[in-house]
């Protein structure tokens, strides 16, 4: 099979070297195409389900949430492990994947499945699934440096221009905020105000909830002309909030301010962002998309950011805190750097082992062929360039030379042989 082999090649060398050629124009474009990454994704193909209940405690987020989600989700197609945590109002379920399993038809199953399983939850629990990225999605950390703005205006500039821009950025999954105050209108009844106008906690809550909202009416015409009514009722500042009535008294309405003070305040935090022991500051983590490549999307992020500059008020502007892209870029610098050290070091050694410029040429072709050949095989496994994968091929250099070496020595003591032969 191998001699047959041989004398096919020999006698249609120009076959053979065109499909060398369109090997090594396969592979350089798969080159470009591979994604690029400093470390290899190896976590687990699962998805996460997400549930809040603010207020309970850990056991009843087990009991009401957690465990008639992960008893509702057990059957899914391809599930490997299905695992769940329960913690202060927060309920985390982690389904766990195949490999093979495609991440969106698996988020769309889980999809489908919490739609049977919410009717089992308390009312008004909605669970949500978690954004499609992995453990190591973090591709990007950044601050807004904006000396002089309060906190609470610096987290509402993040939360409602920056982050809605770039999450429109292809391969990012989500973009988390921290850091700051989450503004809010905050109201403070007096218990004693409450007893003495006879009035319930409930009602105040559902007068605030009702008045918080634009309501339709109906068309009509009068005089030939149409007009259309509705009810303007969204808050817009303190005031809209003090002057909500929750009840009446002989025929004098009862409004939030004769119950409580109203304030425009931050919601209550867990923990502070400190940058450099500078003080506080306010920022994003851009989260990459499952299978996306990192080096393409932190670079589209950044010039987005230029976009974003722009909108900005004055003096404010970003300030990167963790850039993948640089690690990328040096480690994939430093395996390509070692690469090409390889390559002139053996076609060094085969030249002087062989002493025939032609016979070491041949072989030295193999090694730009095999290693554009290589990424061929990585696009078709889902592999990206990393360290792992790049040294990998460095490491293979050697391996990639040896057979050539040895066929190519052989061709030269037969051809002696026969040519002895000859002479005699």
């Amino acid at each position: 099979m191998i001699n047959q082999l041989i004398t096919l090649s020999l006698k249609n060398r120009y076959i053979v070297l065109l499909i060398a050629i369109v090997l090594f124009v396969w592979g350089a474009y798969s080159v470009r195409e591979n994604p690029i990454d400093a470390i290899p994704d190896l976590s687990e193909n699962q998805v996460i389900v997400f549930t809040e209940w603010q207020g309970r405690s850990p056991q009843i987020m087990e009991d009401q949430v957690t465990y008639p989600l992960v008893s509702n989700l057990q059957g899914i197609p391809k599930v490997k492990a299905i695992r769940a945590t329960s913690m202060f109002g927060m309920s985390f379920v982690y389904i766990v994947f195949d490999d093979k399993a495609d991440v969106y038809w698996a988020r769309s199953r889980v999809l489908e499945r919490l739609n049977y399983a919410q009717r089992l939850l308390p009312q008004g629990i909605t669970p949500t699934l978690g954004p499609d990225g992995t453990g190591v999605g973090h591709i990007l950390w950044y601050t807004l440096d904006a000396k002089g703005m309060d906190l609470g205006e610096q987290r509402a500039l993040q939360d409602w221009y920056v982050k809605l821009g770039l999450q429109t950025v292809p391969g990012v999954s989500e973009v988390a905020s921290f850091g700051g105050f989450e503004k809010q209108y905050q109201v403070t009844i007096d218990p004693h105000k409450l007893n003495y106008y006879n009035i319930p906690l409930s009602q105040v809550l559902k007068s605030i909830q009702s008045n918080n909202n634009d309501v339709g009416g109906r068309k009509f015409e009068m005089n030939g002309t149409g007009y259309i009514v509705r009810g303007l009722g969204y808050i817009k500042t303190l005031s809209d909030v003090e002057n909500i009535p929750v009840g009446v008294i002989n025929t004098i309405p009862v409004k939030i301010k004769d119950l409580a003070t109203v304030q425009m305040g931050g919601d209550e935090r867990l923990g502070i962002f400190d940058q450099n022991g500078n003080g506080e500051a306010v920022g994003g983590i851009v989260v990459m998309r499952y299978g996306e490549n990192a080096d393409k999307v932190i670079h589209a992020v950044k010039d987005k950011m230029t976009d974003i500059q722009k909108g900005l008020p004055a003096g404010v502007k970003f300030k990167i805190a963790y850039d993948r892209s640089e690690l990328i870029e040096s480690a994939i610098g430093s395996v390509k750097h070692t690469l090409i050290e390889e390559m002139i070091t053996v076609s060094i050694i085969v030249i002087l082992f062989l002493l025939s410029l032609k016979s070491a040429l041949s072989i030295i072709i193999q090694i730009p062929i095999t290693i554009a050949a290589s990424f061929i095989l990585l696009n078709a496994f889902g592999i990206s360039s990393n360290i792992m994968s790049l040294t990998g091929i460095a490491l293979a250099i050697g391996v990639i030379v040896d057979n050539g070496i040895v066929m190519v020595e052989n061709s030269h003591r037969n051809l002696s042989l026969a040519q002895q032969k000859e002479k005699s």
